[in-house]
């Protein structure tokens, strides 16, 4: 039988990558080892490094897709691994420290409160997925999140460590009631609450606007890397109260839209 030389290899340069689109799952994987690590350190006792490497996972995770977006990388692969690497580090990860650090001191309670968290966080993201195909959403319903965001779970779930780390006695007391909040937190994730994202509100601001908005993230950074727990505390308890203005002015806008 003769050869078919019609069917060549194709090119080496056809083959190759460029490095522009391995640079998000990059960030997505360093996001992964992040939170793995600060779940090993938790186990270890290293609970405030624990704590930063599970925010450092969460920052990660969150610039990944805009570094997808501002280097035009984005592609199916890097969206289901980022999908998936959401699940380790808003759920498994922040679901663990706590465990290590207070929920064990409820016993099986806090185990299965643990856990209910982190398929809280799956379910949310699940759902999410799902919306980003829905045709009939009204375009104005994009500046809202349907349930606390995953990101934001994870920030607000670890409140008592960061209680913890400002001299409030882990116990079984403590223990208990950190087992009702972070299952107030997993309803917040599977809730249809209406949560303003703020993706809508434009690339643009005012040049007035301009000198306020760097002085407060300047001083808000500042007061992180001085104050960090007592940063973090005001900042879970100001997103809080923020979900009630938020719920109220989705209604308006619903009214509104008709």
């Amino acid at each position: 039988m003769s050869a078919n030389f019609d069917d060549k290899p194709p090119p080496a340069q056809s083959r190759r990558i460029s490095i522009r689109l391995l640079i998000p799952n990059l960030l997505t994987l360093l996001a992964v080892c992040a939170g793995m690590t600060g779940i090993r350190l938790a186990f270890e006792g290293r609970y405030d490094v624990a704590v930063v490497m599970v925010l450092g996972a969460a920052l990660l995770d969150g610039i990944d897709g805009r570094a997808a977006r501002a280097l035009k990388a984005t592609s199916n692969f890097g969206a289901q691994m980022d999908s998936l690497a959401d699940i380790v580090n808003f759920g498994v990860a922040p679901a663990l420290v706590l465990y290590a650090y207070l929920l064990n001191d409820a016993g099986s309670l806090g185990w299965i409160v643990a856990m209910i968290y982190a398929i809280a966080v799956g379910l949310r993201l699940a759902r999410f997925n799902v919306m980003l195909e829905e045709p009939n959403r009204p375009a104005w319903q994009n500046a809202y999140f349907v349930g606390v965001p995953a990101p934001a779970g994870a920030g607000l779930v670890m409140l008592p460590i960061y209680l913890g780390f400002l001299g409030v006695e882990p116990g079984p007391s403590f223990a208990f009631l950190a087992v009702l909040f972070t299952l107030v937190v997993a309803f917040l994730l599977v809730s249809r609450l209406p949560i303003y994202s703020g993706k809508t509100a434009g690339k643009r601001i005012r040049r007035d606007a301009v000198v306020p908005l760097i002085l407060g993230t300047v001083a808000y950074v500042l007061f992180l890397a001085s104050y960090t727990w007592e940063t973090l505390v005001v900042s879970a308890l100001c997103y809080l109260l923020f979900l009630p203005f938020s719920v109220r002015a989705f209604k308006r806008r619903e009214a509104r839209e008709g």
